[in-house]
């Protein structure tokens, strides 16, 4: 780790000599937090809530679905109408995240120079667009091309999104929001197999097959939402139209003052620069909380491409597994909900992301271990359990590295570089539920096993790393600290300041 610090160091000394020193908008150094009580703030609060989370909320789980919903139209026959053999499939469920993974972190930085009112739902009219197009496709060729442009227009908005949501929340208020979209995620199983369940029965409505109508119907519904996203998504606290301006100052002034400790401040005025992409990209930490991320995301889209099929094979319709789907999910999204809200209350994250990781360890072990095609029941119930330790360490996971990273511009590229990490589960995940393995699925199991005890290790490891940082900064004295800083300084090097403190 002495290496590691060491070229903290540097680099934080570089940052201090390369940064442009700009004062926020508005905003002075000795300017004071209003003086709200705690019934008052949540009533500001709750008037964000209201504007913001819904609005997330169905963006993540209609992006979700249109994603995820190749599964339920294969389990519908897609695969045969179009003629997909060998593993034509799985290419192209791998081909989405190409682009996906890609344009994350470039999405983020227009984010950032774009207005999020326009942004969001303009790429979100985008994927609308495609999968509405992907209902008149006739071949593999048509299916890949159209996943393609599926995941470069999909491919800002969780990143998005999620750096979005700290822009108006503290950290420990940001967690309990945030999950209440991601349980979209969870949710967007249950209702892509309840609206598969019934939009399959379509097949044959004016000539056309009922996987055609799941990709038609998805699609157009999710452009109708953009188009209504543009009148209601607003951008900032600044800027808010729903606020009174008193609201707005205590809003930016509280999230200024939110470093962790008693003293100095983080900004959310700061413009993207070079100096700032690179800090990102160049801390470690990073990319151990990319792996992290790949714990949940390996198994995640390995689920929501093959667990339709991999319940069919218990015996069931094709109907019937679509259904049978959905509980799995809801329990998914309580356990994810559940464990989100209690990271925020006692302000911890590791904890809950190792409790998370253990769960998936033990259960993907179980599902390994379960003879197959025998003891169906079993083998159902393990899934459930599967679900619930994978989803429930997403959200703390992406809050964990945005509560850790300031100033915003770092933070909007730090949070896209971990999505786009982990993302890559997404390619590993659509590859390794495997046709001729079917009903043991010893590939998929295994991997997803190995991936969940390297998060575990990975927590381990970053969770030290926090610690130690800590425990150095509360050493230094406030005199040490202002010899060597001034404020503007100070406001600049955001998580690198002496006065920031990381989340454990």
């Amino acid at each position: 780790m002495t290496d590691l610090n060491t070229l903290e160091q540097k680099l934080t000394s570089d940052a201090v000599s390369a940064l442009h020193i700009e004062g926020d908008k508005g905003v002075s150094e000795s300017e004071e937090i209003p003086n709200y009580d705690e019934a008052e703030t949540r009533r500001i609060l709750r008037k964000v809530d209201y504007r913001i989370v819904p609005a997330l909320a169905v963006m993540y789980l209609i992006s979700f679905i249109d994603r995820s919903n190749i599964g339920n139209a294969k389990v519908a026959g897609m695969n045969e109408d179009l003629g997909l053999s060998g593993s034509q499939y799985n290419i192209a469920l791998s081909v989405f995240f190409i682009p996906y993974i890609l344009f994350e972190i470039p999405s983020n930085i227009i984010l950032k120079l774009v207005r999020p009112s326009i942004w969001m739902p303009s790429i979100m009219l985008a994927w609308g667009i495609v999968l509405t197009l992907m209902g008149i496709i006739s071949d593999f060729r048509g299916l890949a091309i159209s996943r393609f442009f599926l995941g470069l227009t999909e491919a800002g908005f969780f990143p998005g999104s999620t750096y979005l949501l700290t822009t108006w929340y503290c950290r420990y208020e940001v967690q309990t929001r945030m999950v209440i979209f991601f349980a979209g995620a969870s949710l967007s199983g249950a209702f892509s197999g309840l609206l598969a369940y019934g939009i399959q029965h379509m097949d044959g409505i004016g000539n056309i097959h009922g996987w055609q109508w799941i990709f038609i119907l998805e699609g157009i519904v999710t452009v109708l939402v953009a188009v209504t996203l543009y009148f209601c998504l607003p951008d900032g606290p600044s800027s808010a139209t729903f606020l009174s301006e008193e609201e707005k100052r205590f809003l930016i002034l509280r999230l200024e003052n939110d470093t962790g400790s008693s003293q100095g401040r983080v900004t959310n005025h700061d413009k993207m620069s070079l100096i700032h992409v690179l800090n990102a990209l160049t801390d470690w930490r990073v990319y151990f909380a990319v792996v992290i991320y790949m714990g949940s995301t390996v198994g995640i889209y390995a689920f929501s491409f093959t667990l339709p099929s991999v319940i069919k094979e218990f015996g069931y319709s094709a109907a019937n597994a679509q259904l049978l789907t959905v509980p799995i999910y809801v329990f998914a999204m309580i356990c994810a909900t559940a464990t989100a809200i209690a990271s925020d209350r006692y302000q911890q994250r590791a904890n809950f992301i190792l409790g998370s990781c253990v769960v998936s360890v033990l259960s993907f072990i179980a599902l390994t271990a379960t003879p197959r095609p025998g003891l169906p029941g079993v083998t159902y119930g393990f899934l459930f359990m599967a679900a619930g330790g994978l989803y429930s360490s997403i959200v703390p996971t992406i809050s964990w590295i945005g509560n850790n990273m300031a100033p915003s511009s770092k933070r909007a590229i730090g949070m896209a570089a971990v999505i786009a990490g982990g993302n890559m589960g997404g390619i590993v995940g659509s590859n390794i539920f495997l046709v001729k393995e079917a009903p043991k699925y010893w590939t998929g199991y295994g991997v997803c096993l190995s991936i969940a005890v390297c998060a575990t290790i990975s927590t381990l490891i970053l969770k030290r790393s926090y610690y130690n940082h800590n425990a150095s900064r509360d050493r230094m004295t406030d005199e040490e600290i202002r010899e060597k800083y001034t404020d503007n300084q100070l406001t600049q090097l955001g998580d690198r300041s002496p006065y920031f403190r990381y989340t454990l």
